[in-house]
């Protein structure tokens, strides 16, 4: 089934809306945590927060904006599959900072346990120019999802979808891209509201990733690529970030961090070495249990 057919059956649309990644109309649950967004700009800022102030995080938070409807206490599972060089650009070009650079990953929001054929699956291309990020996506059937990235089949899709189709088919042809490293967690979101409609934050629990094995409801081993002891806090604003935003972020002593889930799988698995400028609260101590429970997402 190609993607024109399966957006007839589903009765997706691409409207664009304020928030994550774009879905179906038939998709529920956790998915439903992503809106219909096909492209968008904006800022983000991440800080990390010790799991035990994210109670009061959560309680200033709600004060000031929407839970996400479908965010449950402790977060939904989301987890993606990036696809880079054999030679690890899109890691280096995050490494080295430049001003213009962009990664390829296949994105499932769910317990990856439950995901098969059929389930709705996000492919998005995610760059940076300068300051901004940029994000351009469409959602799919996750077989399909495989048959085109690991496989390279030519896929059917609706013209609405064709350059963005067109542009990740020839990103993986010209730079032999394939399957690389798979990043998870928890995700709580909450929506701005009244002023702050632009705004979205976001605190990911848990993060953890593999080297391998990357079919999605594989029961491969997962390791914790960030301490589990720390969360991350993403603020992610249209034009801009309120001040009793930044305020907060100062008042609970949360420093704004460079950090990249991807580059941190990445290390984690000995991919690349690890940044000698890195954050030393991202070490995981020798003898530390870095291994994620299989039950990670039994209780959502």
């Amino acid at each position: 089934m190609g993607i024109t057919s399966w957006f007839k059956r589903a009765g997706g649309d691409e409207s664009s809306t304020d928030g994550d990644p774009p879905t179906p109309a038939r998709a529920s649950g956790f998915q439903e945590t992503a809106s219909r967004l096909h492209a968008f700009n904006r800022y983000e800022i991440k800080y990390f927060v010790d799991e035990m102030r994210v109670p009061e995080l959560r309680r200033e938070l709600a004060a000031r904006m929407d839970s996400d409807p479908h965010s449950p206490v402790g977060g939904y599972p989301v987890t993606s599959l990036y696809y880079d060089t054999p030679d690890l650009r899109f890691y280096w070009e995050k490494i080295e900072g430049l001003k213009f650079r962009r990664k390829l990953r296949m994105r499932l929001y769910g317990d990856p346990a439950a995901c098969t054929e059929e389930t709705p699956v996000q492919i998005e291309i995610k760059q940076r120019v300068n300051r901004v990020t940029q994000k351009r996506r469409t959602a799919m059937p996750y077989g399909i999802a495989r048959s085109w990235l690991d496989d390279r089949q030519t896929i059917e899709c609706d013209d609405s979808q064709r350059p963005f189709v067109e542009e990740v088919t020839t990103l993986i042809g010209n730079l032999d891209l394939r399957p690389t490293v798979t990043t998870g967690y928890l995700r709580e979101a909450f929506v701005g509201r009244d002023a702050d409609l632009g705004l979205r934050v976001t605190i990911d629990h848990k993060v953890h990733g593999r080297d391998g094995d990357f079919y999605f409801g594989s029961k491969a081993q997962n390791r914790f690529t960030i301490p589990p002891r720390l969360a991350i806090v993403e603020l992610k604003a249209n034009e801009r970030v309120p001040y009793w935003a930044t305020d907060l972020t100062a008042r609970m002593d949360m420093s704004v961090i460079r950090v990249s889930k991807y580059c941190q799988s990445i290390q984690a698995f000995g991919l690349a070495p690890k940044s000698i400028v890195g954050a030393p609260e991202l070490i995981i101590p020798p003898g530390e249990h870095d291994r994620v429970p299989d039950d990670l997402f039994s209780t959502l």
